[in-house]
This record gives structure tokens, sequence and C-alpha cells, in this order.
């Protein structure tokens, strides 16, 4: 089976492959590519439960030894609102579009990556998977010491970025990323000027209270987060091939429920790239028909970044291959 995704017009979902490409048969796709609200609002009610819950135990224990396990655990689940924002900016998360852009906008305000910058960036990143050309995930060069390395994996580089896109667009008021059409960059100069006006009211309100709480139970976190999300992420495509096969472009992880849940299922990144308009909750279902065509799998983030490592670090880099597993160990973390 050979899946090539076609570029969508700009602003629509992004969709399916293309006419002319291996499909899988209608009666197989149209199941899967139901949207409905229920799925995402229980994984949106944990999810952000499962911050509350958090920040709420590190209030009470900023004065004991549980603070540093209760932040990184915080940390956790504050950076993997990515996630969230990546399936609302999909828009497919949500059958009702106000609740994709609810808790996108939600998503981005926390991780300082504002939702309608993030949609223009993914949308062009789904249309040049792996093009070092044109792939603005691309854009970057990959670490090739273990400093830089170390230096990607701490993700202030990434944070830095935000910070200065956020002044870019929102203080100086100028969008020059190739990726932003020339049409869509008052909004995006909006959003970002929006968005800084709420961190301006929290810096405010907390500096009126005397309080660092949004230091301690947001800023501290999502920075020590990173080091969770920077591997996850760099496992999706790194020492993959650059071609337009999302099969063999993408990697999928099989790892256990908590990252699945988390991750809002994206772990199943190849087919996710392969058939973008399938829904999170869908996707254990479509890796059921695919898996046999992946050819970039590992079982968990540990072997995943092992093979990341190699590559990254390697004399001289060539896109990796790996085996798809036997159905016996795809649930093995």
């Amino acid at each position: 089976m050979s899946v090539v995704a076609r570029p969508p017009e700009e602003g629509a979902p992004l969709q399916a492959p293309a006419s002319g490409a291996v499909r899988l048969r209608a009666k197989e796709l149209g199941p899967l590519s139901v949207r409905t609200d229920a799925p995402a609002a229980r994984r949106a009610v944990g999810h952000l439960g499962a911050i509350a819950a958090a920040a709420g135990a590190l209030w009470f224990a900023l004065d004991s030894w549980w603070m540093l396990p209760l932040t990184v655990l915080l940390g956790y689940f504050l950076v993997f609102l990515f996630t969230m924002e990546h399936e609302t900016a999909h828009q497919t998360a949500f059958r009702t579009r106000a609740w994709n852009y609810l808790l996108g906008h939600l998503a981005g305000f926390a991780i300082l990556l504002p939702y309608e910058y993030y949609r223009a960036f993914h949308w062009e990143h789904h249309r040049h998977t792996q093009d070092p050309a044109r792939d603005p995930e691309l854009s970057v060069p990959l670490p090739s010491t273990r400093l830089g390395l170390l230096w990607t994996w701490s993700g202030l580089p990434i944070l830095i970025g935000r910070l200065r896109l956020l002044y870019a667009h929102g203080v100086r008021g100028t969008v020059k990323v190739p990726w932003v059409a020339p049409g869509k960059r008052p909004v995006i100069v909006r959003e970002a000027r929006a968005y800084l006006a709420g961190y301006g009211l929290i810096v405010a309100c907390s500096l009126a209270a005397g309080s660092f709480v949004a230091v301690w139970l947001w800023l501290v976190p999502l920075v020590l987060g990173q080091l969770f999300l920077r591997p996850y992420l760099l496992a999706e495509h790194t020492g993959c091939a650059h071609s337009p096969n999302m099969l063999e472009n993408t990697r999928t992880t099989y790892t256990n429920a908590i990252v699945h849940f988390f991750a809002w299922n994206m772990p199943f990144h190849a087919e996710h790239h392969a058939y973008p308009a399938v829904p999170f909750h869908a996707l254990p279902r479509l890796n059921q028909l695919l898996a046999p065509q992946i050819v970039h799998t590992e079982r968990g983030y540990g072997a995943a970044s092992v093979t990341v490592v190699r590559y990254l670090l390697a004399d001289s880099r060539s896109p990796c291959r790996s085996d798809p597993p036997a159905a016996h160990d795809k649930e093995i973390a």
C-alpha cells in the first residue's frame, strides 16, 4: 500500500490521501472518520482534571519534599496540552467546531503556542512532511552533537522561539514566516496580541497580590515538562524517510495506556499522517488496518529515543528502517 497525502485546501480540516493513491476501502474508512463530541469531551475532562489535581496537590506541598515530584508530574500533564492543541487544530477532535476552537486556544495559551499560528504551521507540515525544503518542522537543523541534543531535549530553544514569535507578531505586528499566507497574517497578529494581553493580566494580578503561584504552578512545570515532550516529538519523524509516503516518513510508537491518554493517541503517528481526517479516538482501529504497512515502529519511547539518538549522532545519516512488531508485541511499553 502506498499512501501519499494531498495538500488540503487552506483552512479546511486535513484530509485523507489524494485520488490516485491506494486507499482504504470506503466501508473501512467511513466508520473511522465519523466525528463526535463525546470521546474528546471525556479526554479533555480527564486531561484538564489531572492538571487541576496535580496543581492543587503541588500548591499544598510547596514547602515539602513532595514539591519536586509533583512539579514534574504537573509538567508532564501541562506540556502534553500540545497534543490537545494538535487534535483541535485538525478540527477533528470535536464534531462541534466551537469546542475545537475553545480547547485549542486554551491549550495554546497554556503552552505559549497561539492556536491559529500553530494551525498554519501544522497545515504546512502535513502538506510537506519530511521535505527538507518545505516542511517547517525541518526549518531548524536537527542536533548532531551530544550537547546540541541535550539543549534540544531541554525545550528551551522552542520556548525561546515561541517568545520571539509572540514579540514579533504581537508587539511589532510583523509575520514573516512563509507558512502563514498574507491574508492570514492580520489574524495571527490579533491572536498574538490577545495572548500577550492575557499574559500581561496574569503578571499584573501576580504583582498586585504579591504571589508567585503562576510561576510555581505553571511556568516552572512547563519548562521541566519539556524533558518529556521533546523526546516524544523527536520520535515522530527523526530518521524516517524523506519521501511523500506517510507510512515510511513517520514513526508509530507502541506504548502504554497512560502515554496514549495524555498524547491523545498520537503515538499512532504514521496512521494519523496517512489519514489525518480520522479522529484521535479511531486511531487504534486504523492501526489494525495499517500496521503491516508501517515501515518505522518502536516498542516504547525508550527504544524510540535510542533509535533517534543513534541516528542524530551518526557520522553519516541515512533514514533508518525497522520492521513492524508482531501482533503480540504491540502492547509492550
